[in-house]
C-alpha cells in the first residue's frame, strides 16, 4: 500500500501564553457601551464530526522504532478488532513517526479508533484519525475493478506533488546549499537501540515464562506444557527461580501453548507471564 493523503494537523494554540490579556474587538463589531444592552453574540459552530472511512492515520509514533518492528506491532495491536489488510510505514522524512492501518470496513475502523485512540505505544500516545483517501489495499478488496485505475491516478498525484511538499523542498533546498558550499552532508548521528517490550516479540519455538513461583519445579513445567504436542525441552534458571524457558519443535506449538497458558494460574494465585523468547 501506498503513501495516503493524512488529515491536516491540528495546533494547539497559545499554550503557556497569558490569558487574561483582552483581544481586541473584530472589525465591524459594536462597541461595547456601559449600562446599554448589547446583543446575544452568535453561537459557534459545533466542530465538524470526522467521517468514518476504512484506513487510519496514526502519527505521534515513536520514530525509535525499526519500521518492520514498528509495522508488526501495529498489526498485532490492531488484528482484535478485524481483519487488518495493511499497515503502511516509511522511515523517509516525510512519513517518519506516522503510519496507516487499513480495515476491510470503516465500522472496524471506527471501533478501533474510539478504542486505541491515546494507547501509549513504545511510550507515545497515539494519534489517531480517518484517513482522508482509500489505500490501495482497501480498494483492492471492496473495489477492484478499479483498482488500476486508482493506482495510476495515485502514482500521477504523488509525482506532481513531489517537489512541491515543503518539508522535502525544504530537505532538498539544505541539501543543494551543501553541495554548493563543497562540504560533505554531516552524518546522522547513530540512533540508540530501543528494545521491543516482549509482548510484541515475533513468534518462534522458544518461550519465555515469568512470575513463576519459587517452588515451581521442571516436572511441574514438563507436566503442564506436555499437554501440547511437540514439547522438546524445559529448562530453568538455578540464579532466578522465577522464570524459565520452554521450548518447541516448531513455532505454531510454541504459539498454541503460549496463547492457552498465558496467565494460568500455576499455584492457584500469582498468573504466569508468557511471551516468545528473544532471539
Amino acid at each position: 500500500m501506498a503513501e495516503l493523503s493524512a488529515p491536516p494537523l491540528a495546533i494547539d494554540a497559545m499554550q503557556g501564553v497569558q490569558t487574561n490579556i483582552v483581544a481586541p474587538a473584530p472589525v465591524g463589531a459594536p462597541i461595547p457601551i456601559p449600562g446599554v444592552a448589547q446583543p446575544p453574540a452568535a453561537a459557534a459552530p459545533p466542530p465538524a464530526e470526522e467521517t468514518p472511512t476504512e484506513t487510519l492515520y496514526i502519527q505521534n509514533l515513536n520514530e525509535k522504532i525499526k519500521i518492520p518492528v514498528l509495522k508488526s506491532s501495529l498489526r498485532g495491536l490492531f488484528k482484535s478488532y478485524g481483519e487488518v489488510l495493511d499497515v503502511v510505514a516509511h522511515s523517509n522524512l516525510r512519513m517518519r513517526g506516522q503510519a496507516f492501518v487499513s480495515f476491510p470496513s470503516a465500522d472496524i475502523a471506527q471501533k478501533a479508533l474510539k478504542e486505541v485512540r491515546g494507547f501509549p505505544l513504545y511510550s507515545k500516545p497515539m494519534q489517531i484519525s480517518f484517513a482522508r483517501t482509500r489505500s490501495d489495499a482497501v480498494v483492492k478488496k471492496l473495489d477492484e475493478d478499479n483498482f488500476e485505475a486508482h493506482k495510476q491516478k495515485r502514482l500521477e498525484h504523488k509525482k506532481a506533488t513531489r517537489y512541491t511538499n515543503p518539508i522535502k523542498r525544504k530537505y532538498r533546498q539544505k541539501r543543494l546549499a551543501a553541495e554548493m558550499d563543497g562540504g560533505a552532508a554531516v552524518p546522522a548521528t547513530k540512533r540508540p537501540n530501543v528494545q521491543m517490550p516482549d509482548e510484541y516479540l515475533p513468534p518462534n519455538k522458544i518461550l519465555f515464562l515469568q512470575n513463576l513461583p519459587d517452588s515451581v519445579s521442571k516436572d511441574q513445567l514438563m507436566a503442564l506444557f506436555s499437554q501440547y504436542p511437540n514439547l522438546y525441552e524445559v529448562r530453568l534458571i538455578p540464579t532466578k527461580k522465577d522464570i524459565a524457558f520452554v521450548e518447541f519443535l516448531d513455532e505454531a506449538s510454541a504459539t498454541v501453548a503460549k496463547d492457552a497458558l498465558h496467565n494460568y494460574k500455576l499455584d492457584g494465585e500469582n498468573k504466569i507471564k508468557i511471551t516468545f523468547a528473544r532471539k
